[in-house]
């Protein structure tokens, strides 16, 4: 057998409903030899049958790091750098995770071709489509942080309104097994590693939707006629059981990525300081959102990131932070014709 190109990177935790899709996502992949590497966080659902399944019938290809107690529940949150990065014998790591797919046979071929005639380039991304299990999106929904195919400036790297899907990384492994302290002291695990990968060469973005992403619950603020538009009280609960932890867990999400920024600025010479400060901007905003301050809406320095969002979002924002009663009834009477 061929010594792999490519070396998937995947984790995956509970994920048997999904798992087998991804598995023959990777396994459908032409003209481009790879390993596929797996790391399993100690599921309990009928996923490491599954795996074990795959890993007998393909003994040289798929290869399973089986956890006996959760990783991620003692505190290593960036499993990929941590079990798979080390593991890979190819040239290049693509990356997805469990419950994600690809949908394009040639995906691995095309960036491996782009990377292979460009040097310069440190990591290739790509649209994706979105497979929303509570028909929150339409089956036309894209995740598209650009229109062309095309290098992205490093502003579009550090503060995009919208994320590169982690199923359309691919990036050299010589690269991913020399990743800093702030990569792996980071609660995320995509974000640092676009830094880094900025930090490396360029970032070519293909607008071609070769993988597919399943959000199994709404993630957009358009699903606010879902909820039940409180805010929390002095206690930190909403009338709805909000828990204090939720929101202190986005607060500690915001002062993680502020570490972050401010390790990646100290090792870049602040070069990009502007555009991280956009993005802790876009962050807070959307934190302040989750945790039912929405008169952060009205702030006009929030008004770019309020652009940002779909127009009925930043509609229904605006309703929510101005007229809270008209936006109750509305509310109300959407979901008694929902029912």
């Amino acid at each position: 057998m061929m010594d792999p190109i490519v070396s998937i990177s995947c984790i995956t935790y509970n994920h048997a409903p999904y798992i087998r899709q991804a598995l023959d996502s990777f396994l459908m992949q032409r003209d481009v030899p790879f390993e596929v590497l797996i790391h399993d966080d100690c599921s309990t659902d009928g996923t490491v049958e599954i795996l074990k399944e795959y890993e007998g019938k393909f003994p040289e290809i798929i290869k399973v790091l089986y956890e006996e107690e959760n990783q991620y529940s003692k505190g290593i949150s960036n499993i990929s750098g941590v079990f798979n990065f080390p593991r890979a014998r190819g040239r290049y790591i693509a990356m997805c995770e469990g419950d994600d797919f690809w949908n394009d046979k040639y995906k691995l071929k095309k960036q491996v071709e782009y990377m292979d005639s460009h040097p310069e380039c440190s990591m290739v991304v790509h649209s994706a489509h979105i497979l929303s299990e509570d028909k929150a999106y339409r089956s036309s929904d894209l995740i598209r942080p650009c229109d062309e195919f095309r290098d992205l400036t490093a502003k579009e790297v550090i503060s995009k309104p919208v994320n590169f899907p982690m199923a359309s990384l691919m990036f050299p492994a010589e690269a991913a097994k020399n990743l800093p302290k702030w990569y792996f002291d980071c609660p995320v695990g995509d974000i640092p590693l676009h830094l880094f990968m900025l930090m490396n060469g360029t970032v070519h973005y293909m607008d071609e939707p070769m993988s597919t992403y399943r959000m199994g619950r709404a993630g957009s603020w358009g699903s606010a006629m879902d909820t039940d538009g409180t805010a929390a009280d002095g206690n930190g609960v909403d009338p709805a059981g909000k828990a204090a932890a939720e929101i202190n867990k986005w607060e500690s999400h915001f002062r993680a990525m502020e570490e972050l920024y401010g390790a990646f600025n100290a090792d870049t010479g602040d070069e990009y300081a502007e555009y991280t400060e956009d993005a802790l901007k876009r962050s807070r905003f959307l934190i302040d959102l989750k945790e039912g301050r929405f008169e952060a809406v009205k702030n006009k320095e929030n008004a770019k990131y309020l652009s940002e969002l779909s127009p009925m979002e930043a509609r229904l924002l605006k309703l929510r932070a101005g007229a809270p009663g008209v936006y109750g009834l509305l509310q109300r009477t959407y979901k008694s014709f929902t029912k």
